[in-house]
């Protein structure tokens, strides 16, 4: 009943806010008793693993879960992703965008996606830098079998809050600007992680992706 408590207590906490389970460390079992206990967006990071593991789901759980890829998308492997999750979190390129996007044409599908944005200039993270998605937008924009809902990034693991949420709020910001530039809605803003959430929250998160504060044992 761990998992459910556990998920019982973040949406108390962040009511307004899509909670991801990130899944990418359990089993099967553990999806099902997650969905059991009523989450239904889950993220996965590793095609191949996720792949295994939701064979192994009950078709109507398989098909109730809203997927989330939330890994980094190796150009060769970008094309399994069509057609198989709900929302691709992480393009962090241009090539990444133009495969997505030619193979959801091909597939006659309209693709969710959000822009992986390395707000924080790590060179560990991947992403488009600030500068390079405002040269870049448009042109993933007139992607028409794309469909920009948001904007993703990864914290650096720290514990400093003023750093933590300079990052967030330069996503924000970039959003808004974005936004007002392209005359457009983007709804979504994903980040924040078990460690974090509650500052990404604050600072406008509508999608926080969260493994270990939701699967841990009490």
């Amino acid at each position: 009943m761990a998992i459910k408590e556990n998920f019982l207590n973040l949406q108390k906490e962040i009511p307004d806010v899509r909670i991801i389970a990130v899944s990418k460390y359990v089993n099967a079992e553990k999806i099902i008793e997650a969905y059991e206990s009523g989450i239904r967006n889950f993220g996965e990071n590793k095609i191949q693993d996720a792949e295994k593991k939701r064979g192994l789901l009950p078709e109507s759980i398989e098909k109730g879960i809203i997927w989330h890829f939330l890994g980094h998308i190796q150009t060769n492997k970008a094309k399994k992703l069509i057609g198989h999750y709900n929302y691709i979190h992480s393009v962090d390129s241009l090539k990444v965008a133009e495969i997505l996007s030619q193979t959801a044409l091909s597939k006659g599908i309209k693709q969710k996606i959000l822009i992986q944005v390395n707000v924080a200039e790590e060179e560990t993270k991947y992403g488009f830098s600030i500068s390079e998605i405002k040269e870049s937008f448009k042109e993933i924009l007139n992607m028409d079998s794309l469909e920009i809902t948001g904007l993703m990034t990864m914290a650096p693991f720290v514990q400093e809050e003023e750093t933590l949420r300079k990052v967030f709020k330069g996503l924000r910001e970039l959003r808004n600007q974005l936004q007002n530039e392209h005359k457009l809605n983007i709804p979504e803003l994903s980040m924040g992680m078990s460690n974090d959430y509650k500052l990404a929250c604050e600072e406008g998160s509508t999608m926080v992706r969260i493994g270990q504060a939701i699967f841990k044992e009490n």
